[in-house]
């Protein structure tokens, strides 16, 4: 593993950052955390990423990694014991991924919102409304959502409930990717419906295994400040090996300029190929405050083209 320390930047209410911290439990590591504003823009987080506005993002020395299976995909790669993938079907987990991050975090993110909606800042709504649910987002459209989406949520919740009446974890004896994928959308919404504890009660086996995975804890966190972070980065480079798939189905070749951006919708971020693989993009940007960086996104959900 490289001597530069794993920082993590994110704000401790963020539940998509919540599987990131497990993971990092699991692995029992040692790590930076720098907190970051809820809302953008985040002025001392941008010049490494280049404009990717999600959160969280992970940085080690001069390479920087945006989204969660980015994330977590790396530190696997750098730490691999104790495993993520217990049952060594990494596929299937992966595979899981798609279906929490998305059907399930679709209804759970509906739910929550409505349930935040009372005591909610406006700028916060207006900020996470149309990133969850597009520009068209209103309030009352959501609200008539919310009966379908809880209906939903207990359908999902009776599934992973099940997952767990025989065995500790999703996958078998021991903790895995599968958990921290799945657990954090249970961590959510706990918090944020105000009769969360009555409706999780009905998944006896669900509530067990949540217990387990919170008793993991997230390993050892140390505060950095984000001015901090900026300086590791510009006092480093990026180590990341160039390599381009041929195979991709873009043609694209290294020194290629190139935007990458969330399918999803997002801002933009541009910078010179480096790395192209079937599950991730790398370019390579300039800046004045982060030095060189290497910014690294996973190739599943997001848009790649020249620019």
């Amino acid at each position: 593993m490289s001597s530069e320390p794993i920082i993590l930047h994110h704000y401790p209410q963020s539940p998509v950052t919540e599987k990131v911290r497990v993971v990092l439990g699991m692995k029992g590591l040692s790590w930076r955390s720098v907190m970051i504003p809820r809302l953008p823009p985040r002025p001392n987080l941008m010049p490494l990423t280049g404009g990717y506005r999600l959160t969280p993002v992970m940085q080690i020395g001069a390479d920087i990694y945006c989204d969660t299976k980015c994330i977590i995909d790396e530190i696997e790669r750098r730490v691999p014991t104790p495993t993520l993938f217990p049952s060594a079907r990494p596929g299937l987990s992966w595979a899981l991924g798609q279906w929490t991050d998305g059907p399930l975090f679709k209804d759970v993110v509906t739910v929550a919102l409505v349930e935040m909606s009372p005591n909610m800042p406006p700028e916060f709504l207006a900020d996470r409304g149309p990133l969850y649910f597009g520009q068209d987002f209103s309030l009352d459209g959501i609200k008539a959502k919310y009966a379908n989406a809880l209906a939903n949520v207990r359908t999902q919740f009776a599934w992973i409930d099940d997952g767990v009446k025989a065995q500790n974890f999703l996958m078998g004896a021991q903790p895995g990717l599968a958990d921290a994928l799945a657990y954090y959308l249970v961590w959510f919404l706990r918090d944020r419906m105000a009769d969360g504890e009555t409706f999780l009660s009905q998944f006896e086996n669900l509530i067990r295994w949540e217990q387990r995975i919170k008793a993991i804890g997230h390993g050892s966190p140390v505060e950095l400040s984000d001015l901090d972070a900026l300086d590791i980065a510009k006092n480093a480079q990026p180590q990341t090996p160039q390599l381009i798939d041929s195979a991709d189905p873009l043609g694209l070749k290294a020194g290629d300029t190139i935007g990458v951006q969330p399918a999803s919708g997002g801002p933009e971020v541009v910078g010179t190929l480096h790395s192209l693989t079937a599950e991730r993009v790398t370019l390579v940007r300039n800046d004045d405050r982060a030095g060189t960086v290497a910014v690294h996104f996973p190739r599943l959900g997001y848009d790649v083209k020249p620019v």
